[in-house]
């Protein structure tokens, strides 16, 4: 292993989706949003059993991180990305590898013997998705496992990381530690706010990565609850709150903080810090209501594409429209997934 290097090292909470469809009764029931992100709490804990039971369930691999290297790693020539995050030693991360087999994304996942696989409720109504998370062992993870052996030499080798705002929620010495030595060593550090309740509630974690952040990502209602936790005056104006995450506080000056805000089949912004007054707007192709299947990991798919794209040394203008490309191909299929055999998106 420590002797193959990967360019995008990723990390994030690896996740198993149980996707069930027409879900309004269990958003009604379990007090769940339509476009939404949550972690379990007690109330929510039986709704893993129910729709297992009662409905007819598709199990996709998930976890934010690891859709995204997925998603890279299927626009990048074999070993090109490494991921890494928290499992337990049971059936669900089989078939997590599995997944990340087919796309070409190598893992070095920590293991916690006994511990079960987290594992995230999608329900889906209509073209919309509510996700329900239960961390399980992807909450384990120990900061030690960046400096094991196995692992080590390959944030050594890596020259961009990715990681999901979600690890903030129990991670956040980790996500330092990685920013940190990116930046100093003048690697690309990337990050995606990942869902409104952590600028929201994790606020102080985010605001003590983001020095360290070249590029930030996120949607329009991630962006929104960053603009109200911040006491921006406009919280519907994407380019200037944008513009306001890409012109705070950077540790290496020698590149400008690149902030880039989807906003589903409504035009992309991104605000770069050496031009922030020049937001770049850039429209998304509608796909035909009859094609859309499941918009769950759409925002993922964009972030690998982007990523993927910036890897390859595309300007930032072609890793937006590989990003687009690569969300249109995700929400034809079920859950976080891209369609075989590979399309170029190049």
């Amino acid at each position: 292993m420590a002797s193959q290097t990967y360019q995008l090292f990723c990390m994030g909470n690896p996740l198993l989706d149980v996707q069930v469809t027409n879900g309004e009764e269990l958003l009604k029931k379990y007090d769940l949003k339509a476009n939404d992100a949550i972690l379990a709490e007690e109330k929510h804990m039986s709704i893993y059993d129910e729709i297992v039971k009662n409905y007819k369930v598709t199990y996709v691999a998930g976890g934010a991180s690891q859709n995204a290297a997925r998603g890279a790693a299927y626009v990048l020539p074999p070993n090109s990305v490494v991921y890494t995050g928290c499992v337990g030693d049971d059936n669900l991360a089989e078939q997590l590898r599995a997944a990340n087999k087919r796309e070409g994304l190598q893992e070095v996942y920590l293991v916690k013997p006994g511990q079960k696989t987290g594992a995230c409720a999608v329900v889906l109504t209509g073209h919309h998705r509510s996700l329900v998370t239960t961390l399980q062992a992807a909450e384990m993870f120990e900061q030690s496992h960046l400096s094991s052996p196995a692992v080590a030499p390959l944030v050594d080798a890596a020259r961009f990381f990715y990681v999901e705002g979600f690890f903030l929620t129990h991670g956040t010495p980790v996500v330092l530690e990685l920013s940190k030595k990116a930046s100093a060593a003048s690697k690309v550090f990337a990050m995606n706010f990942s869902a409104p309740f952590i600028p929201q509630f994790f606020g102080t974690q985010l605001q003590s990565i983001l020095p360290y952040c070249d590029i930030i990502i996120g949607n329009e209602t991630e962006a929104e609850a960053y603009a109200a936790a911040n006491g921006l005056t406009d919280t519907k104006d994407l380019a200037a709150i944008a513009k306001a995450v890409a012109i705070s506080p950077k540790s290496n000056k020698s590149r400008p903080r690149v902030v880039i805000f989807t906003h589903g089949a409504e035009s992309t912004i991104m605000v770069s810090s050496a031009e922030p007054d020049s937001p770049k707007v850039f429209k998304v192709s509608a796909i035909d209501d009859k094609l859309i299947v499941d918009t769950n990991g759409a925002g993922d798919a964009f972030a690998g594409g982007f990523l993927g794209a910036y890897v390859a040394g595309k300007s930032l203008d072609e890793c937006v429209e590989v990003g687009h490309k690569m969300g249109a191909m995700c929400v034809q299929l079920v859950g976080p997934q891209f369609p075989w055999p590979k399309v170029s998106v190049l």
